[in-house]
């Protein structure tokens, strides 16, 4: 907890001599304005001076990296994964986030929010993607909180589809941050990262007057921030499994009792077909709140009308169909379900299939082509070039459904092409997790769908675990001070995946040829290298894909949302 304010003296001339007595024009006069504590160290003692002709006003002293800096101070671990939420009981959380409730003005206005509460393990983020599309599409205005985000802290609050504006969320910031920073003590400390940020997303939804937020759990469900909404419209529960084991539990039970802590009285709740482990546990909370537990169905293909799902994959079907019934829900209690013809049959609406087409949630099997290195066309026949394929997959079930969209979706373009592609995959994931249970999958769920990798390549993440905002990005490619040691294990796991997996052939592999990139900056064997760093990881593989112009080169991008951001960041520069 860093003290509350500190003081910044501005200066400045008085209006123009002709407004004032004559002796007066040199007169200057000292003003004081407050400067939050955690952007001090960023500010050297200054004095800022406006001519006494010039119309223009002093520049904003709180910038948008001030909001950033302000942010970085509240997270608490510069690891990912390091805590618990299983500290905090639901009783304390629940009080103290009352208190921050009570000091920014939200307790009357959070209990009017028109919510629809997600929680899972998996896909959570898609559905609440889809339901905010559909609902947008039939005319509402929808404020969406998902996270984590991948290059800008915006991304996590959505206003009718967009990301919130920079200066709509200083003015949200500051007005927020101000009001906790003067109120907060030993007692109600400010609040950390997630919570901030949770509590910051329910001020902007309140004040623009959203006529529906949707709200996705960042982690388990009973202790989240998200949970302080009492009386949701409609919950949800997508496909669960194993992950934050560390914090959730290291059962299926268990971790399908946290998600559950989302469920209220009075308020329906849907999930998706779970494993019976898990099912027992939603259906024992529902019985014990009075409420029914529906199954909501996949999303039949054909009432898309011959349309895809704006998101890729097949697994998307789950997360859609757990979506639209969550919006028919929804509609039906807010009384608008006959507004939009929803029918017996359940047919779905020319608005509904709009949204679902119209879905875009970055970083969730999403396609890249490399501007550096575009396709070639000879004959109207386009091959080679450079795509990356980014999915955020950091668990065992999710790491399997990656898997397989990325062997369908490769599959697909050789037969459009008709041209073969060097398969390269890049890849971190958190300490906390366990690389057997990813890579063996990944790598034998692809060999079963005749799909074989080239070269693996293993990096840190380039992103600051414990810094918000665009310089977060290290740029420094020495490797002298980098611990590999991570990366040279899943590299281990890897090499041992296939090289007891027969259906590889070593004929396959990319040559390690030598580069204009630092040698000092990777090892390498045939099967996988690391990298001390993200960039010259892409450097080599830009040159290599330059190198051989004819022959498309594939990337897929997994293993953490954070490494598909900073590869975002990168690839877009």
């Amino acid at each position: 907890m860093f003290d509350a304010i500190t003081n910044l003296h501005v200066v400045t001339h008085l209006p123009p001599p002709e407004a004032a007595p004559r002796r007066l024009d040199q007169l200057i006069i000292c003003t004081r304005i407050a400067i939050p504590r955690c952007i001090h160290k960023y500010l050297n003692p200054i004095v800022l001076r406006c001519s006494a002709h010039s119309n223009r006003p002093p520049s904003p002293p709180m910038a948008y990296q001030d909001a950033l800096n302000c942010l970085s101070s509240l997270i608490s671990s510069k690891v990912r994964g390091v805590g618990t939420n299983r500290g905090d009981r639901f009783d304390i959380m629940l009080h103290y986030l009352q208190a921050c409730l009570g000091i920014l003005e939200l307790e009357e206005p959070i209990s009017k929010l028109k919510v629809i509460h997600v929680a899972g393990t998996k896909g959570k983020g898609s559905t609440c993607s889809f339901a905010e599309s559909i609902l947008r599409n039939c005319g509402f205005r929808t404020g969406l909180f998902t996270s984590p985000h991948l290059i800008d802290v915006r991304e996590r609050f959505r206003l009718e589809g967009i990301e919130i504006s920079e200066d709509k969320f200083l003015e949200y910031f500051w007005w927020c941050w101000k009001k906790l920073e003067e109120k907060t003590n030993v007692d109600v400390p400010m609040p950390p990262f997630f919570r901030f940020l949770a509590l910051l997303a329910f001020k902007i939804f309140t004040i623009e007057k959203v006529d529906v937020a949707i709200m996705e759990v960042g982690l388990g469900g009973r202790y989240d921030a998200t949970n302080v909404v009492r009386t949701p419209v409609v919950c949800g529960i997508s496909s669960l499994g194993y992950d934050h084991t560390e914090i959730l539990g290291y059962t299926l039970a268990e971790i399908a009792g946290e998600k559950a802590g989302i469920f209220k009285e009075t308020v329906p709740a849907f999930t998706v077909h779970q494993p019976q482990e898990a099912m027992h546990v939603l259906e024992e909370r529902s019985s014990q709140l009075n409420i029914p537990l529906l199954i909501a169905p996949p999303l039949d293909i054909a009432k898309l009308n011959g349309q895809k799902l704006g998101l890729d994959g097949d697994h998307q079907y789950l997360n859609a169909g757990l979506a639209v019934s969550l919006c028919h829900t929804w509609l039906k209690k807010m009384g608008h379900s006959e507004n939009i013809h929803l029918d017996g049959n359940f047919v779905l609406p020319e608005e509904f299939i709009r949204g679902l087409t119209t879905t875009k949630f970055p970083g969730r099997a999403q396609i890249v082509q490399d501007p550096h290195n575009s396709m070639l066309s000879q004959g109207g026949v386009n091959f080679g070039g450079l795509t990356f394929y980014l999915d955020g997959a950091h668990s065992p079930e999710s790491a399997e459904i990656c898997a397989k969209w990325f062997s369908d979706t490769v599959k697909k373009e050789k037969e459009q092409l008709d041209s073969d592609a060097k398969n390269i995959l890049l890849f971190n994931c958190m300490s906390v997790r366990d690389p057997q249970l990813l890579l063996p999958r990944l790598e034998n769920v692809c060999a079963d769908h005749g799909i074989y990798f080239h070269k693996a390549i293993f990096v840190p993440n380039q992103s600051v675990y414990h810094k918000v905002g665009s310089n977060t990005l290290t740029t420094n490619d020495s490797s002298s001070h980098i611990d590999l040691s991570w990366q040279q294990k899943l590299e281990r796991v890897w090499r041992k995946a296939v090289n007891g997996d027969k259906r590889y052939s070593t004929n396959d592999y990319i040559k390690d040829e030598k580069s204009d990139a630092n040698q000092s900056n990777r090892s390498c064997n045939e099967i996988s290298m690391v990298f001390a760093s993200l960039p010259s990881a892409i450097r080599w593989i830009r040159e290599t894909a330059q190198k051989n112009r004819a022959v498309g080169f594939k990337v897929l991008v997994t293993g953490s949302l954070h490494l598909v951001g900073d590869v975002l960041k990168l690839i877009k520069k």
